[in-house]
């Protein structure tokens, strides 16, 4: 066999070759993503999580207030009670106005105290409402959010049996590879993520579009060794010649 078909046939084999080995890294690089997008479904739902929980701790809160100021209220109406049996035993209409006056404040202060206690138990209502809609909103957004990623799981599952079968294919290529030939095409091929091999059209590089030289496009023709790209390093061929 000559020099010139060996050439050729080894750029064959590395067209051949690459052509499984740009699928591949496409689909590596899908798959390097697609756990990215689960994080970031993930997030999404978290923070409508969040949401819910922060309605369910604003509800706690309220419903700690609103029993602070029902007790605040049950200690003010004993007194009033207290006061009112005293009444009874006080000997000066100083002391009896006096008292009159204590309570009538500790009165004012208890019908705040029932209003505000109203207004809190119509919020909680109101909070109880948001709450039972979030948490149905919330179980949509769960089964969606799962339906979602069981699809990027299925699909990160149908890229490991697509990367396997172009492996198996491509592998059956690689024992034609020279091993030279091979080892420069493989650190190319990692270098430059899945173009190793490119064509010159117009006397240009079609990986990296800068200008070749006429006597680099003749030492391509003559097929007598593997020629790289002096800008990006990638291997060159023409198509006409092979």
């Amino acid at each position: 066999m000559s020099e010139v078909t060996h050439i050729k046939e080894q750029i064959r084999f590395l067209i051949s070759l690459q052509e499984y080995d740009k699928k591949i890294y496409a689909l590596a690089k899908e798959k390097d993503q697609l756990p990215l997008e689960i994080v970031k479904l993930q997030k999404a739902f978290d923070d409508k999580k969040a949401l819910l929980h922060s309605l369910e701790e604003d509800s706690k809160s309220m419903a700690i207030k609103r029993k602070e100021k029902e007790i605040d209220l049950a200690s003010k109406e004993e007194n009033v009670k207290k006061l009112n049996t005293q009444l009874a035993t006080l000997k000066t209409n100083k002391e009896y106005h006096a008292m009159l006056a204590q309570i009538a404040s500790l009165k004012t202060d208890n019908s705040v105290l029932e209003e505000e206690i109203l207004k809190s138990m119509d919020a909680q209502d109101t909070l109880k409402e948001d709450i039972s809609k979030e948490k149905i909103r919330l179980a949509e957004e769960e089964k969606r959010f799962n339906e979602e990623k069981k699809e990027v799981e299925a699909r990160i599952k149908e890229i490991e049996s697509s990367m396997a079968d172009l492996t198996a294919k491509r592998d059956h290529i690689v024992p034609s590879v020279e091993k030279r030939v091979f080892a420069t095409y493989a650190r190319v091929l990692k270098a430059k993520e899945g173009l190793a091999l490119v064509s010159i059209k117009d006397f240009a590089c079609q990986g990296c579009h800068m200008a070749v030289t006429p006597q680099v496009v003749n030492e391509i023709k003559m097929q007598e060794k593997i020629i790289i790209c002096e800008s990006c390093a990638r291997i060159l061929y023409l198509e006409e010649d092979i």
